[in-house]
């Protein structure tokens, strides 16, 4: 025997119709969604105040000084002198040198942290082993600085180093000295989020593997691997960003002699050193010196930007998406 609608109604709701009512505002949600409008806001605010704090006296530096193509070419950079120099190229060199150096470092050690963490740590040793890894995040970068400078440089390259392999013996201040602590610093950040980009693939993938006759390290690398790529992708691009834009490792333990070079084992000055040094000495506002300052801080802008919109559109390329 069937029930009609209006005795349905009747049963459930004690009367044989229902009135449908508008339900109330939601003014919590409402409240949630301006916060987080406003913190998209603030965001692109900052980088619009950033844009128009940095590229007037940029502007007026190559309107004055120098021209843009001699600025990029140019293999002296003595801007601080009575004659001074303006090509860039030997800051330039150094950062990519270090950047370099870094990241040789820091991927291959970040994602086999990030692949045992995820695949082969039992569950016990990864609650201790990934936030052990992270401390390594939270330290300051000055402290990285005087480890490179103490300990790195004088007590393992110098003591260590195979002879005149790569130019010779590193000195007190060396590129190699800085890479290397570098690297070490942003393995976190890659070992991180490549964890959990790997992590996040799902589970029925690895059991699928497993069940055509797939070893473990089969699975990893042919399936958990390639399903995480854009999140392996986006990691290391972070990490690129952060070995660009770091200065007190650089500025410490690399040297502020500005040569172009790709030997290792010498001192050089990069982009974010030379602004960390010019910035704490007397120059007057509106000066040459002052504005270099800022001229240098454009190009690295716009270097971290160009190299953030083409990691985006790897990333889309690459990424996968489950349901």
């Amino acid at each position: 025997m069937s029930a009609s609608t209006s005795e349905v109604a009747g049963g459930l709701g004690g009367r044989g119709d229902i009135s449908l009512r508008a339900s109330s505002p939601r003014y919590g949600e409402r409240l949630i969604k301006a916060l987080l409008g406003a913190c998209a806001a603030i965001s692109v605010v900052t980088t619009v105040a950033i844009v128009l704090s940095i590229f007037p006296p940029t502007i007026a530096f190559f309107r004055d000084n120098v021209g843009l193509g001699e600025f990029l070419t140019g293999t002296t950079w003595s801007p601080l002198f009575a004659n001074g120099e303006f090509g860039v190229l030997p800051l330039v060199t150094a950062t990519l040198v270090i950047t370099v150096i870094a990241l040789a470092v820091a991927i291959p050690i970040g994602l086999l942290a990030a692949i045992y963490l995820s695949e082969y740590a039992p569950a016990r040793a990864r609650k201790w082993l990934k936030p052990l890894l992270e401390v390594l995040a939270g330290i300051p970068t000055v402290v990285y600085g005087f480890f490179a400078l103490e300990f790195v440089g004088p007590d393992l390259l110098q003591r260590f180093w195979p002879g005149d392999f790569l130019g010779g013996e590193p000195g007190t201040f060396s590129a190699l000295a800085a890479g290397l602590v570098m690297g070490f610093m942003i393995v976190p950040t890659i070992a991180s989020l490549s964890e959990d980009a790997l992590r996040s693939v799902p589970m029925a993938l690895r059991q699928g593997s497993s069940g055509l006759g797939a070893s473990k390290l089969q699975t990893t690398l042919k399936v958990v691997l390639p399903a995480a790529i854009s999140g392996i992708v986006a990691a290391m691009v972070l990490g690129v960003s952060r070995a660009i834009g770091e200065t007190m490792i650089v500025l410490i333990a690399a040297g502020g002699t500005a040569r172009l070079t790709l030997n290792p084992t010498e001192g050089m000055q990069t982009m974010t050193s030379f602004i960390g040094q010019a910035g704490i000495g007397d120059l007057s506002t509106g000066s040459v010196g002052y504005q270099t300052i800022f001229a240098v801080g454009a190009l690295l802008f716009l270097a971290t930007l160009v190299m953030n919109l083409f990691s985006i559109r790897l990333v889309r390329r690459f990424r996968e998406v489950y349901e």
